[in-house]
């Protein structure tokens, strides 16, 4: 018998400071070049909360509070399918620094009517839920 594929579970968060989002560019994986949020795969036991603290202190070094539910995505893009769940966390302290070299080439902060391109498919839909309110994306 062959062994199925299943998704996997992924975490986005997108981090406020003063209005602005914080965007890192994405090396050595799916979506190199893209700009995207902090985030990882949730870890087996792990928290959403918990799963998104540990993902941006590994990745940024700052440390993130008052995070919430964005939005859930049916995430199959990059020959990759995950159920990404986008969370939304105020910065709480740091500054954001490339702590995985292999995985981003530089942290900065973005006013939302002035994003970087090309923007990684998930995070597209993650301002777009902070935009109009939708939580819910199957593409």
């Amino acid at each position: 018998m062959k062994n199925k594929e299943y998704p996997k579970t992924g975490i986005a968060v997108m981090i406020m400071k003063d209005g602005k989002v914080l965007l890192g560019k994405r090396k050595g994986a799916h979506g190199a070049g893209d700009f995207a949020f902090p985030g990882g795969k949730l870890e087996w036991g792990e928290s959403f909360e918990d799963c998104a603290k540990r993902e941006v202190r590994e990745e940024t070094g700052i440390e993130i509070h008052n995070i919430k539910f964005l939005r859930l995505l049916n995430f199959k893009f990059y020959d990759k399918h995950f159920v990404d769940v986008g969370l939304i966390a105020d910065w709480k302290s740091g500054e954001p620094k490339v702590l995985e070299h292999e995985k981003c080439g530089g942290w900065s902060w973005y006013d939302l009517d002035n994003l970087p391109k090309p923007l990684f498919k998930g995070c597209e839909s993650c301002i777009e839920a902070y935009k109009i309110g939708q939580n819910y994306f199957d593409m």
